[in-house]
C-alpha cells in the first residue's frame, strides 16, 4: 500500500508540474481510479487528444464549405490537407525531439516545465524564430479559443432561442473560463475520450439525419460559383486539419513522447470516417442553401436526436476551449512567474486575464464559418504548414545535423533531398494558396459579414421571428 501510494502522489506532482516521467508510471497510473480518468500520458491518450481537438465545432461548418467549393473539391481538399497536415505535425515532432534530446546532453530538467513550440524553435534557431513562432502559435490560439465561444453561441440558440446568440456568448464565456483549473494536457484523458465521442455522434447524426430527410425541394448544387467562394471554402478545410498549435504541448505530456510520429496520422484517418460522410450528407441534401446557413444544424429540423446533437457539441466545444487556452495558459504563466506553482487555485487565478480578450473578442466577430476560413488563412498557414516545414529545413539544413539527428529519415523518404523537396511544396504551396489566394478570399468575405452584420451583431444569421399581435403579425429581422 505503501508503494502505492508513493506512486500515486509521483504521478499527482508530474501532472501538475508537465514533467513526462518515464515509462514506469504508464503502469503505475492504474492503480487508481483517479489515475485512470486524470493522469494520461500513454499514446492512446495522445490520439483521442489529436482526434478529438483536430475535429471539433469545424465538423459544422465543412458543409458550408462543400456549398462553396462542390462536392469534387470538397473531398479532394480534406484528403489532401487531412495528408498534409499529418505531414507538418509529424515534422513538429521530429523537431520536438531534437530540442530535447540536445537540451537533455546538457543536462537540463523539464521537471517544472511544459516544453512548448515557441521554446523549441528557440534552442533550435534562435530567438528571431521563437518571435516568430510566438507570435503566430499566440494569435492562432486566441482566435481558435474565440471560435469556441462562437461556435457555443451558434449551437445553444438552435434548441433556445429565448436568448440572442449574444447573450450566449457571454453565458458560455463564464462557463469557459472554469477551464482555468485543468492543470495541463495530462489532466484531459476523460475529456479527449468522451469529447471524440460527442463528435463521433453529432457527424453520424448529421450523415444520417440529412439522408432520411432527403434533398429539399428544387436543390442545387451550383458550387463552385465564386472564385471568392472557392478559396474560403479551401482555407476553412486547410483549418480543419491544423490543429497542431497544441501538438508539442500533447507530446510533453507523454510518458514516451517518441511513439507520437505517426499519432496524428492515425488520429486524420479516424476524422475522415467522420467529416467526409457528414458534410457530403449535408451538402447533398441541402445544396446551395448551405451557402447561407454556416451552421449545419441551423437545416436540419429540430428534434431530440438533433438537440442531443447541439448538447453534446456545446459539452465538446468545452472541452476543445480548453485545449485551445491550455497553450496560452502556460505562456501567461511564465509572464509572470507562475509556471512552477503547484496551488492549482494559484495558478487558476493568475490564468483569467487571459479568458477576458477571448471573450471579448468572440462579442464584437460573431461569424461562425467566415471566422474559420480567415484563421485558416492568415494565421494556420504559417503556424501549421509554413514553419514547421522552413523549420526543419533550416534545423537540418548542415551535414553534420542530418548525421547527429535524434531520429533518422521515415521509411517512406530514401534520402534528405527528397525531405527537401516535400518541405519545399509544402512551403510554396499553403503560401500563394492557402496565405495568398486563401487569404485574400477569406478577408474578402469577413468584410462583408461586417458590412451586412456590423460588429456587436446580436445575432449572427438568426432567422427572423415571427411576434403574433391582435390585428397582424409582426416580422422581427436580428
Amino acid at each position: 500500500m505503501e508503494s502505492k501510494k508513493q506512486a500515486e502522489e509521483a504521478i499527482m506532482a508530474a501532472a501538475e508540474s508537465g514533467d513526462v516521467g518515464d515509462g514506469d508510471k504508464e503502469i503505475n497510473s492504474k492503480l487508481s481510479l483517479k489515475s485512470a480518468l486524470w493522469h494520461g500520458g500513454s499514446a492512446y491518450d495522445a490520439w483521442f487528444s489529436c482526434s478529438s481537438n483536430q475535429v471539433a465545432q469545424v465538423l459544422l461548418t465543412l458543409p458550408y464549405s462543400f456549398s462553396q467549393l462542390g462536392m469534387v473539391s470538397g473531398i479532394i481538399f480534406q484528403v489532401f490537407y487531412g495528408f498534409l497536415g499529418s505531414w507538418t505535425a509529424y515534422l513538429i515532432s521530429i523537431l520536438y525531439i531534437e530540442y530535447r534530446s540536445r537540451k537533455e546532453k546538457e543536462n537540463v530538467s523539464f521537471k517544472n516545465h511544459v516544453i512548448q513550440w515557441f521554446e523549441v524553435l528557440e534552442g533550435l534557431l534562435g530567438p528571431s524564430w521563437k518571435a516568430i513562432g510566438l507570435a503566430f502559435n499566440c494569435t492562432f490560439l486566441l482566435f481558435g479559443s474565440v471560435i469556441q465561444l462562437i461556435a457555443c453561441a451558434s449551437n445553444i440558440y438552435y434548441i433556445n432561442d429565448k436568448l440572442d446568440k449574444r447573450t450566449w456568448t457571454y453565458i458560455f464565456g463564464a462557463c469557459c473560463a472554469t477551464t482555468v483549473f485543468i492543470p495541463s494536457f495530462h489532466n484531459y484523458r476523460i475529456w479527449s475520450f468522451l469529447g471524440l465521442g460527442m463528435t463521433t455522434y453529432t457527424a453520424w447524426y448529421l450523415t444520417i439525419a440529412s439522408i432520411v430527410h432527403g434533398q429539399v425541394e428544387n436543390v442545387t448544387h451550383s458550387g463552385p460559383s465564386k472564385m471568392v467562394l472557392y478559396f474560403t471554402g479551401a482555407t476553412n478545410i486547410l483549418y480543419t486539419f491544423g490543429g497542431h498549435a497544441v501538438t508539442v504541448e500533447i507530446m510533453h505530456a507523454m510518458w514516451k513522447p517518441q511513439k507520437f510520429k505517426y499519432i496524428y496520422l492515425y488520429a486524420t484517418l479516424y476524422v475522415f470516417t467522420l467529416t467526409l460522410p457528414s458534410a457530403t450528407a449535408v451538402y447533398w441534401a441541402f445544396g446551395d442553401q448551405l451557402l447561407d446557413h454556416s451552421n449545419a444544424f441551423s437545416l436540419l429540423p429540430r428534434n431530440g436526436w438533433r438537440d442531443a446533437g447541439v448538447i453534446l457539441m456545446l459539452i465538446h466545444q468545452f472541452i476543445t476551449f480548453g485545449f485551445a487556452c491550455t497553450p496560452l495558459y502556460f505562456v501567461w504563466e511564465k509572464v509572470i512567474g507562475m509556471h512552477d506553482t503547484k496551488s492549482i487555485c494559484l495558478r487558476a487565478l493568475a490564468r483569467l486575464p487571459v479568458v477576458i480578450p477571448i471573450w471579448f473578442l468572440a462579442i464584437i466577430f460573431p461569424f461562425f464559418g467566415p471566422i474559420n476560413s480567415a484563421v485558416g488563412a492568415l494565421l494556420v498557414s504559417f503556424t501549421v504548414y509554413i514553419i514547421p516545414a522552413s523549420a526543419h529545413m533550416l534545423t537540418f539544413k548542415s551535414a553534420s545535423s542530418r548525421q547527429n539527428a535524434a531520429e533518422k529519415l521515415p521509411w517512406f523518404i530514401p534520402n534528405w533531398t527528397v525531405m527537401y523537396i516535400v518541405n519545399a511544396f509544402v512551403v510554396v504551396w499553403v503560401f500563394v494558396l492557402g496565405f495568398g489566394f486563401g487569404g485574400w478570399a477569406s478577408m474578402t468575405n469577413f468584410i462583408k459579414q461586417v458590412d451586412t452584420f456590423g460588429l456587436f451583431a446580436k445575432c449572427y444569421q438568426c432567422p427572423p421571428k415571427i411576434i403574433p399581435s391582435k390585428n397582424h403579425t409582426i416580422t422581427m429581422y436580428h
